[in-house]
């Protein structure tokens, strides 16, 4: 049996937490030696199996994490399986996920208490981990050189789009462009932000929706909101997020520094065109099925708006290639790698 280390079931559900629930609810339809254990008065999604899932302790957070998971994994004599960043830095045996490195590579992003606890948390899971996951070729690289690890001890485990993205009837509205996003340096938000005031100049009546917000983990940015067509929508519902999706005129994704980018591909598999920087994970993610600008260049981005509000044709060409690059990627089939993983862990006990 193995224990995965469910904290992030605690969070709010971003691109991390994200990766680390459908990990999960793949691995329990997988293997029947899988169980989740979370901090006590943690409430699970309705669709993962209650009888599968082992309330655990009395602290919550990384005091939770570092004492009373490992606590419990060593009673059983479990290995622990991390789907998350983090993790208990002294238990063996475990399984770890590094998912990028943005901490170190944007440090303007993030809190000071988040990169000291990642500086003292993660170094040290990475070296008592007997195996170690990652989401990309990129990623692989970046904290394999980062942590003087050999990079093929990283399993590249891809995300996906949930199935619960797919294409339909777009809603009725005015045109606009669709951001997802949290306003944190890296995903280059203000540049975005300058670019489609540069746009709406030719294009009035043009909106820009961005969906997302931001956590307590990030610094706090401050951007200059153009005088119209930007409206901020918070976070919204996967029902609502797809509707969204399906009537953008494109989806803009201009981040600096991604370890994998899942909003693209969801926006993709909902049949929306996309527009993404080209840096870090994306071009590996998207391939050839994005119009991609320079992320640093705002003339460029705007005038990759200008070209997809203008031209129906090239939507078209974009919503074709985007699906059948979405399809190139499964939550399953990474759980399978992932299972791979366990059993080369429990195989070594």
């Amino acid at each position: 049996m193995i224990i995965v280390n469910a904290r992030f079931l605690t969070q709010p559900l971003t691109g991390i937490q994200r990766f680390a629930t459908e990990i999960s609810r793949e691995l329990l339809l997988l293997r029947d030696d899988v169980t989740l254990a979370v901090p006590s008065g943690t409430v699970a999604p309705a669709d993962l199996d209650p009888t599968r899932i082992t309330p655990v302790g009395r602290r919550h957070g990384h005091a939770w994490e570092q004492i009373d998971l490992p606590l419990h994994a060593r009673r059983l004599r479990r290995p622990l399986l991390n789907l998350s960043s983090t993790g208990p830095i002294w238990y063996r045996p475990q399984i770890s996920t590094q998912t990028d490195i943005t901490y170190i590579r944007h440090p303007e992003s993030f809190s000071r208490r988040f990169r000291a606890v990642y500086a003292a948390i993660v170094p040290r899971l990475v070296a008592h981990s007997d195996g170690l996951l990652t989401i990309s070729e990129f990623s692989r690289a970046e904290v394999a050189a980062h942590f003087g690890v050999d990079p093929q001890r990283y399993t590249v485990v891809p995300c996906a789009a949930d199935e619960r993205f797919q294409p339909g009837e777009p809603p009725e509205g005015p045109r606009y462009f669709l951001a997802v996003s949290s306003p944190n340096a890296h995903k280059n938000f203000a540049r975005m932000l300058r670019a489609f005031a540069r746009f709406a100049r030719t294009h009035p009546g043009v909106e820009l929706r961005v969906v997302g917000s931001q956590t307590n983990s990030f610094a706090r940015q401050r951007y200059t909101i153009p005088d119209a067509g930007v409206r901020f929508l918070g976070r919204v519902d996967d029902e609502e997020l797809t509707l969204l999706y399906r009537g953008a005129l494109a989806f803009v994704f201009p981040s600096l520094y991604e370890g994998f980018g899942l909003p693209p591909l969801e926006a993709q598999q909902c049949g929306c065109p996309v527009i993404a920087a080209r840096a870090a994970s994306l071009p590996e993610v998207l391939e050839d099925s994005a119009v991609y600008v320079d992320p640093y260049d705002e003339e460029d981005l705007a005038a990759a708006m200008a070209r997809l509000a203008d031209d129906e044709g090239l939507r078209r060409r974009l919503v074709a290639a985007g699906l059948a690059n979405a399809a190139r990627f499964s939550w399953r089939r990474s759980a399978e790698r992932v299972s791979e993983v366990i059993d080369r862990v429990l195989a070594l006990r």
